[in-house]
């Protein structure tokens, strides 16, 4: 990627919490150009009437997360509850797009002890080996190559990097 080109960004789901935050957090930064964010419900409505912080931001509208809306995408964050961003895993891979999952998609690699865990059947159980933890201070070159990326969440993060310096000096 060169310096002056941008990311195209979709985002599954913008109306939550981690949806809205991500696209605040995205819409300033120089290399991302959020070009889709859905929601069924607001499809139509503009971001910034449902979000007055973001006006003078964006003026992206919400769309329904159709299979053709992520064909110009590079990278889609999936910001939906467990067992969402499964759904649109294989399609998007296909196209070439890269899936970052916020939710417990793709971290269990035991498909078993996932099923068991988040009680549904996994959508796509061929494509979470595929998927890299995302920890960036664990798997930071894993990440750069990954098509899917599981997002490890926060009780895991601060255990996991807290105990890192104890594990790595063997105390």
């Amino acid at each position: 990627m060169s310096l002056l080109s941008k990311i195209k960004i979709g985002i599954i789901g913008g109306t939550g919490y981690t949806g809205v935050e991500l696209l605040r957090l995205l819409v300033t930064h120089p290399n991302a150009d959020v070009i889709l964010i859905t929601s069924r419900s607001e499809a139509g409505r503009k971001v910034s009437d449902l979000f007055p912080s973001l006006r003078g931001f964006t003026e992206i509208e919400f769309s329904k997360p159709e299979p053709s809306s992520f064909n110009e995408c590079g990278v889609v964050f999936s910001a939906t509850p467990n067992g969402i961003a499964m759904t649109h895993a294989r399609e998007l891979l296909e196209k070439g797009v890269k899936l970052i999952d916020l939710a417990a998609d793709f971290r269990i690699k035991d498909i078993a002890t996932w099923e068991q865990w988040y009680g549904m059947k996994h959508a796509c159980p061929e494509l979470v080996e595929q998927a890299v933890y995302g920890l960036p201070e664990l798997y930071r070159a894993d990440i750069k190559g990954a098509s899917i990326i599981a997002n490890p969440g926060c009780y895991p993060t601060a255990t996991t990097l807290g105990f890192l310096p104890l594990v790595q000096n063997a105390l």
